[in-house]
Order: C-alpha cells, then sequence, then structure tokens
C-alpha cells in the first residue's frame, strides 16, 4: 500500500487566511502517525506569481516527506521555476511514478499541455512501464458541472486521452483548480480533484448562481490509497480545522 497526500490551490497572497491555511493543512499532513508516501500539490501555488509569494510558499511547504508541485493558471513558469523547481516535476517512488505536469498556458485560465510536455510526459512514462504511474496537472480535462471552471478546463484533451493509452501503466489523473473535491473518470482511468485549500467553490445546485467562492468552509486535502497488488485506488477527502 502507498498512501499519498493531495493538495491544492494554495493562492498564497490571494487573501489574508491563504498562508495560515496552507501552513494548517500542512502542519496537519506531518503530523500523521501513519505512513504518507508522498505529497502532491498540483498548481495555483501563489495568487499574484510574486516571487515574495513563492518565498513564502516555498518555506510553507517544506517537507521531510517527498513533495512534487506543479504550476496552475495563477501561476507564472519564471517565477515558479526561480523559487519552486521545474514546472515539469516526476517523483519515482519504489512501486510508482508520479508525474506533475505544466498545464498553464501564459496570461490565459484554462490549460493545455504543451508539445514539450507531452513529449516529457511520454519520455517519463516510458522510463519504466512496468511501474504504476499517477499523472498530475492543474486543470480538469472533464467538465465537472460548475460552468465557470467548465469554461477554463484543459483544452484538447484527447492529446491527453491519447498520452493514456500509450502508457496502460498509468493508474489514475489528479489535478486541481476546481476548488471542491470531485471524484470522476477520463479515458477509461479515475480523475480525482482535490478540494481547495484557500477557498471552495460551491456547485449551482447548492448556491442558485454561476459563482460562489466560500472562504469560510474550511480547507481540505485528498488522501490516495494505492494497493498496486489490489490494482485499488481509494480517495478521501479530508477538511482541516484548526
Amino acid at each position: 500500500m502507498q498512501v499519498y497526500a493531495h493538495i491544492s490551490d494554495t493562492h498564497i497572497g490571494g487573501s489574508d487566511q491563504s498562508v495560515e491555511r496552507t501552513r494548517l493543512v500542512m502542519r496537519h499532513l506531518l503530523s500523521f502517525p501513519g505512513q504518507l508516501d508522498a505529497i502532491l500539490v498540483t498548481g495555483d501555488i501563489a495568487d499574484h506569481a510574486l516571487v515574495g509569494e513563492y518565498e513564502t510558499a516555498r518555506d510553507l511547504l517544506r517537507s521531510p516527506i517527498p513533495l512534487i508541485i506543479c504550476p496552475g493558471n495563477h501561476d507564472r513558469v519564471p517565477e515558479f521555476e526561480k523559487i519552486i523547481g521545474p514546472a515539469n516535476q516526476v517523483l519515482r517512488l519504489d512501486g510508482a511514478t508520479i508525474a506533475l505536469a505544466d498545464s498553464s498556458i501564459p496570461g490565459r485560465d484554462d490549460g493545455r499541455l504543451s508539445d514539450e510536455t507531452i513529449a516529457w510526459l511520454d519520455e517519463v512514462l516510458s522510463e519504466r512501464p512496468e511501474v504504476p504511474a499517477f499523472v498530475g496537472m492543474h486543470h480538469p480535462a472533464v467538465p465537472l458541472g460548475v460552468p465557470y471552471v467548465d469554461e477554463i478546463r484543459l483544452q484538447e484533451p484527447e492529446r491527453l486521452a491519447a498520452l493514456l493509452d500509450r502508457h496502460p501503466q498509468v493508474v489514475a489523473v489528479f489535478v486541481g483548480h476546481a476548488h471542491t473535491a470531485v471524484a470522476t473518470t477520463f479515458a477509461g482511468r479515475p480523475l480525482i480533484v482535490a478540494p481547495g485549500v484557500i477557498s471552495t467553490l460551491v456547485t449551482p445546485t447548492e448556491s442558485g448562481a454561476t459563482v460562489v467562492v466560500d472562504y469560510d468552509l474550511p480547507p481540505a486535502f485528498a488522501l490516495h490509497l494505492f494497493d498496486a497488488d489490489a490494482g485499488t485506488l481509494v480517495t478521501h477527502f479530508r477538511p482541516v480545522t484548526p
């Protein structure tokens, strides 16, 4: 069994509470008495892509547990890479490969995997075809039933689907962007959206409005339990309160 914590959308600098909410989640994860093999952070690390925001995020996200990060639409790759690290990152664990890819488009809120990123993912996944793998990015590849988010999801998802078809060892896709916990499917695999750290996006069914962002609901994370022997992935969603 391997266990991964999955957080997203810290938006450091986006509210007065962004730093404390991120600190609260990380403190909670690092206090686990049980097994935690990796922490995944799927984008929108900073709110305004300022170097100072990334420096704060870097300090907040320090971890003795292997941690892997990709940018989101609020991030800018030059500043991200200067402070955080490469926009495309891979974590090779015993028994699993986790690759987080940059799906951001400069100056836009929707996403796309560039030719270079697709080629990078293809190369990473070809290195250990016998080892289960997980692919992640910021933007969901499918509509989630939230119009505002669906308008700015991943463009040309068929390119990602074709990549996954070439690599059957990919178990699931992990994303962020929506600020709400979602479990759905894409290309015959689970697609799991981590809830937001800075805020929660409420669906039109719940709110009666197109866009409602709730900053009072607690930050939350996804906890993925992967059993390679059984071939199962189970995800729990947890809020974090002081």
